[in-house]
């Protein structure tokens, strides 16, 4: 397997479908959205990095039309984001009984954002 398959089946571990995240870089930064897709190394952000593609003439749009879709972007230029829209850094946590929690802190105390698996 090369260097650019292996990137393509590595998966995010912090972000998943369904996060609220936001842009820190790039064209769209500031921009925040839903994760609709994870495509390995990219996600798809609703509202996010905005591409327009055009449809040809046919029988049923006679006229054509153009649409817009949202393009993946790639998983460092976004983060995850709490109830007031202020990014947070995850931290990966472990329980005593060997479960491993994604925390980040606010005020000076430990929030459980999301649980994992607990490994094999």
């Amino acid at each position: 397997m090369n260097k650019k398959e292996e990137m393509q089946t590595q998966r995010s571990k912090k972000i998943r479908r369904g996060d609220r995240v936001i842009a820190i870089a790039g064209n769209h930064k500031g921009s925040s959205g839903t994760v609709l897709l994870v495509q390995g190394q990219r996600v798809v952000v609703q509202g996010v990095n905005m591409k327009s593609r055009t449809l040809k003439k046919s029988q049923e749009n006679p006229n054509g039309k153009i649409f817009k879709i949202e393009s993946p972007i790639h998983v460092s230029n976004v983060k995850v984001v709490v109830d007031d829209n202020v990014p947070i850094k995850l931290k990966v946590s472990t329980v005593e009984r060997g479960e491993r929690q994604f925390v980040y802190g606010k005020n000076g105390e430990q929030i459980v954002y999301r649980s994992v698996k607990k490994p094999k």
